[in-house]
């Protein structure tokens, strides 16, 4: 499959730097660039590009607002945010915005051909060093519990735990239940909501409020 992408950051190295990292990957090619949101909005309707690697902080439009607006018009898009360590304040509000993936600036070229296909298969993409710094900064958002949400109050505390980075062995000494029953939990919150693996689960609890950052 051939991936057409864009690079969206306001610093030129940058985006060489990443454009060198996709060219040892066979099926990535960049289609086009852009310093900052209103120029990658402006070029959008003229490409069929399936990725966008978008950064948060450029001047004008930031990549939140960036993100939802190229969304509103290409709601197929998959967006992978750029981000350093440091940033996790923004994290909330790309995935509000629609963001799909989220990598570290200095990521090696097999951590940005992960993300790519996972974005492409449908799912959701956190590198390994970012997700590990950023379950470290969560806490528990607490809010009231709406009766028809699909978790169940058992599973929330599990989402969070897993969010927190621990293992599903940490889980149930925590709770005090077997890891067999929080094995069964995990499953059952994975099928709930659609998620496939441990960085779309830290999505899924961001966008729905179930921690802060």
């Amino acid at each position: 499959m051939d991936y057409k992408i864009i690079l969206v950051d306001d610093h030129t190295l940058f985006r060489n730097g990443l454009r060198g990292l996709l060219e040892h990957c066979t099926d990535c090619r960049v289609v086009g660039e852009a310093a900052s949101g209103e120029e990658f909005l402006a070029m959008l309707d003229g490409t069929d590009a399936d990725v966008v690697f978008m950064d948060f902080a450029m001047p004008g439009l930031n990549g939140a607002q960036t993100t939802e607006r190229a969304l509103a018009r290409r709601p197929d898009l998959r967006i992978i945010a750029l981000s350093m360590f440091g940033e996790e304040s923004y994290y909330s509000r790309m995935v509000e915005a629609g963001a799909r993936g989220f990598l570290l600036k200095d990521s090696d070229v097999d951590d940005v051909i992960q993300a790519i296909e996972a974005v492409m298969a449908g799912g959701s993409y956190f590198s390994p060093a970012l997700l590990s710094s950023l379950t470290g900064r969560m806490r528990t958002y607490t809010r009231e519990i709406a009766e028809d949400e699909a978790l169940s109050e058992r599973e929330r505390e599990i989402l969070v735990a897993v969010c927190r980075g621990l293992s599903n062995q940490e889980i149930a000494d925590e709770l005090f239940i077997s890891k067999r029953t929080v094995d069964k939990h995990r499953a059952n919150i994975l099928e709930k909501t659609g998620c496939k693996n441990t960085a779309s689960l830290v999505v899924y609890a961001i966008r729905n409020r179930l921690v802060e950052l």
